[in-house]
């Protein structure tokens, strides 16, 4: 047991941050993100035999976690919202991810967003990405290419900044 105790505290350190940041620029709302992949790392630790063989275990609790938003998200939306009390909190420039950029994916449909997240902040490859949300390949490169032009789209001030940089 305290070899599997030891391999799964090296995998939480190691998966932590990039699994939050994945699950933050999906939900927008970095509490909430920080819950949902702490209790995705708790499966993870209670399925660890079967966890620790998947492809990507990064990627294991990073769908488990966005799943657990979805299964949140089914409960609450029978129930009616006080004033903004459900709103997102605007990111933090501490959280390392640029606030343009979280309200910017914020705009884009659900699937871009985790594809986004899968492929950028988890480094996925696409085949990866496509067996973890269950779909094509092709349908993911579709959902990228659509997001990444959204974004170069949204986000002319990176451009811009990006011009000054190079001059």
């Amino acid at each position: 047991m305290g070899h599997q105790q030891d391999e799964f505290a090296d995998f939480y350190r190691a998966s932590k941050d990039s699994c939050l940041r994945a699950v933050a620029a999906v939900v927008g709302d970095r509490k909430l993100a920080e819950e949902q992949v702490a209790e995705g790392f708790t499966r993870a630790w209670a399925a660890w035999a079967k966890v620790r063989t998947h492809p990507c275990p990064r990627a294991w609790v990073t769908r488990t976690a966005l799943n657990l938003g979805v299964s949140r998200w089914r409960r609450l939306r029978r129930e009616v919202p006080l004033a903004d009390y459900d709103a997102a909190a605007p990111a933090r420039q501490a959280d390392g991810v640029d606030p343009d950029l979280i309200a910017a994916l914020r705009l884009l449909p659900a699937r871009q967003r985790e594809v986004l997240a899968l492929r950028i902040f988890l480094d996925l490859d696409t085949e990866t990405t496509a067996k973890v949300i269950g779909i094509a390949p092709g349908t993911v490169m579709a959902h990228m290419s659509r997001a990444i032009a959204a974004l170069r789209r949204d986000l002319p001030s990176a451009q811009t900044k990006a011009t000054e940089v190079s001059r």
